[in-house]
């Protein structure tokens, strides 16, 4: 039975309670401690914590689970904070709590101080109605010289019945697949330096009972809100249970704080569950509904040009599509990339967000004109944050290029380089194009993109993967801050972004650039372990996988579809009647349903041949 979230306290004992669950801090001690992270206990707390004995050969001291793990506290695993003063001065800091605050309603906000450091460390935890536990940190340097931060991670412990890892990997075309594996003695640690989340990147990384499964099993997850570099690690020790961390997985010297200077971690966000996965994506699912910026009006019906024209724009083939879109009960028109200046193929014009005069001389609004008169928003494909060397603004601006240093140019991956939005000068342009595309043209929607790894990530000589993730943050918050009617989709190379960092400022995510439906099936089914299927872009491709070569049946492709947010990426043009019926039945179908599953309770039965999928949406009431 779920339980609104509640907050209590006796005897230096925090009990914080949602969900079902409870996370219970013993902060009587010099440093807070993390009693308990699991099941809800109820409301009354004990007036002692119980402890572990002391062991021969170990600690005088009993073991705890710290908050902030630290070799200080003769904790021997990864610490929760690493690094340095000049010549190595203050590596293993000694924070004492020196504060604490509760955070109404759901929460406590903790101050740690190691005033031989000249280190404070504030830690706010909150834990909702719906169970979603998020913890993040900030670190301040209170001494007069520098403090060189390598790594400031968040640390939960599971369960001592914890006997196993899930979590997902993938490539391009096929992200998002399980794997799992039992928990052993030692540590579990996966690193991803993309410089963006990565298609091999998994969305949750859940520790659970022996044999946890969607609707069984007690499941401890968690899910790393940022769309950089970073790491997590599931340390299991002979001295008590696993404990999972994560954290941005820092370049050297990248953060170097100066007096009074401070570092914020990205959240991280964690769910208890005593029913298996499918109660960890009921707490996320919940929570993310609850935001103020989740989307709240129906998820239209999208046509998107990629997989019709690719970059062959002309007018009256989309003029044809438009009308095959209206017949078809289309409600959103999303012209994909080949708009821009010099973008013919994908060698060349990427960053010069100027309208190709060549392809279209009266400018898009012949096209969005037409787009409108069917009864359809009119969206576009942009990429700002990537540019072809091929390009003018990079002709005019070559030092633009975010790398290394010393006159070498990243390598290239995809025949781009990536824009260095650290440069303040590169930040305003492509500011000032996008807010000018959108105060000169009548768009509803921006597919925005980012096709490559970040390698060699640096600015003025420096590493900046760091900065670079937070300037793109900060471009798209200023463009929805100056047109905030105007809805975002993060893609990636399909599935290469899909984090709560970048749903924090967008409205969507593409799940995958493969629209085979029998691959999407298994990569829509665990992306939607975290996020709800409003979120998640899902469309019709053609008969024939452009990204596979497989050939499916319209019902199979139009029913996989169903469960996101449908779209049609196909040259529908080219149907026959039949066809045309179907895709247009289809159509009517999801329009008829997507209310439910976009606000029901997503359910995945545990069948014994995996070969089979079993999900389904169940109405709230």
């Amino acid at each position: 039975m779920r339980t609104g979230s509640k907050r209590s306290g006796v005897n230096g004992i925090i009990n914080l309670r949602g969900g079902g669950s409870a996370f219970v801090l013993d902060l009587s001690g010099p440093t807070p401690a993390i009693v308990h992270w699991g099941v809800d206990l109820g409301a009354v707390i004990p007036s002692t914590v119980s402890t572990s004995p002391i062991a021969y050969s170990a600690l005088d001291r009993p073991p705890v689970q710290d908050l902030v793990p630290q070799a200080s506290s003769g904790w021997r695993g990864r610490p929760a904070l690493d690094g340095h003063r000049a010549g190595g001065r203050a590596f293993s800091p000694a924070f004492v709590t020196t504060g604490s605050r509760a955070l109404t309603p759901d929460g406590q906000e903790i101050t740690l101080t190691d005033v031989a450091a000249k280190l404070e460390l504030t830690v706010e935890i909150r834990l909702g109605q719906e169970g979603m536990l998020r913890l993040r940190s900030v670190l301040r340097n209170i001494g007069g010289d520098d403090f060189f931060l390598q790594s400031l991670s968040t640390t939960l412990p599971a369960g001592l019945g914890a006997a196993e890892i899930l979590d997902l990997t993938g490539r391009w075309c096929r992200e998002q697949h399980p794997q799992r594996q039992s928990l052993r003695q030692g540590t579990w640690l996966r690193e991803y330096r993309h410089g963006r989340t990565g298609h091999d990147s998994s969305l949750f990384t859940a520790v659970g009972t022996a044999g946890f499964g969607n609707r069984t099993g007690s499941v401890w997850a968690t899910h790393f809100g940022f769309s950089g570099n970073r790491v997590t690690a599931v340390e299991k020790t002979p001295a008590g249970p696993a404990r999972i961390s994560n954290a941005e997985l820092l370049g050297s010297g990248e953060i170097r704080l100066g007096a009074g200077d401070t570092y914020e971690t990205p959240w991280t966000y964690a769910s208890f569950s005593a029913r298996g996965l499918d109660g960890v994506t009921d707490t996320f699912h919940r929570w993310l509904r609850s935001r103020s910026t989740h989307p709240v009006t129906v998820r239209p019906v999208v046509l998107n040009t990629w997989e019709a024209v690719y970059f062959n724009h002309d007018l009256g083939t989309l003029v044809e599509l438009a009308d095959r879109a209206e017949r078809l009960g289309v409600e959103r028109f999303v012209l994909d990339d080949g708009w821009f200046r010099h973008r013919r193929n994908d060698q060349a014009g990427l960053g010069d967000w100027y309208v190709d005069e060549n392809i279209w001389p009266a400018g898009l609004s012949v096209l969005i004109d037409a787009v409108h008169a069917r009864g359809m928003q009119f969206g576009l494909w942009v990429e700002p944050e990537m540019v072809n060397e091929d390009s003018d603004v990079i002709r005019a601006h070559p030092d633009w290029i975010s790398g290394a240093g010393f006159g070498r140019t990243p390598v290239d991956w995809r025949h781009q380089q990536v824009l260095d939005l650290v440069n303040p000068d590169a930040f305003a342009y492509v500011l000032e194009r996008l807010d000018a595309l959108l105060t000169e043209n009548s768009i509803a929607y921006l597919k925005w993109d980012q096709n490559r790894d970040l390698t060699e990530m640096g600015h003025d000589g420096a590493p900046s993967a760091h900065q670079q993730t937070l300037a793109a943050y900060r471009l798209i918050d200023q463009l929805r801050l100056a047109h905030p009617g105007v809805e975002i989709e993060s893609c990636s190379s399909g599935g290469a972004r899909v984090d709560l960092g970048i749903l924090e400022r967008t409205d969507r995510v593409w799940a995958s650039d493969c629209n085979d439906a029998l691959e999407r099936q298994t990569i829509q089914r665990w992306t939607e372990t975290i996020l709800p299927p409003e979120l998640v872009g899902t469309h019709v491709g053609p008969t024939l996988a452009h990204t596979t070569a497989r050939t499916h049946s319209l019902s199979f492709r139009a029913i996989t579809a169903m469960f996101g947010h449908f779209g049609i990426e196909w040259d529908v043009r080219t149907l026959n009647d039949s066809d045309l019926s179907e895709l247009s039945e289809a159509v009517a179908l999801y329009k008829k349903h997507r209310g439910l599953i976009h606000s029901g309770v997503a359910v995945h039965s545990d069948l014994v041949d995996s070969a089979y999928l079993l999900s389904g949406s169940v109405a709230q009431d």
